[in-house]
């Protein structure tokens, strides 16, 4: 069974990984963007479901070792 704090620790690292990443990648492409005048409507239809895959992933791994 895996300490609680290294698992926090894990936890961290990887969400410092990801913070670095979605810095430099941004808005992906699908992601739907509408602007009229003044109002910008943003929609990450795309970087929802990027997110949604690698949360599920990460769930699954730390399922298999509890």
């Amino acid at each position: 069974m895996m300490n609680l704090g290294k698992l926090f620790i894990l936890l961290g690292i990887i969400f410092l990984v990801i913070g670095v990443i979605w810095s430099y990648i941004g808005k992906l492409p699908g992601d739907i963007t509408w602007k009229k005048g003044n109002v910008v409507f943003h929609f990450p239809i795309v970087t929802s479901i990027v997110v949604s895959l690698i949360l599920t992933l990460l769930f699954y791994i730390f399922g298999k070792f509890r």
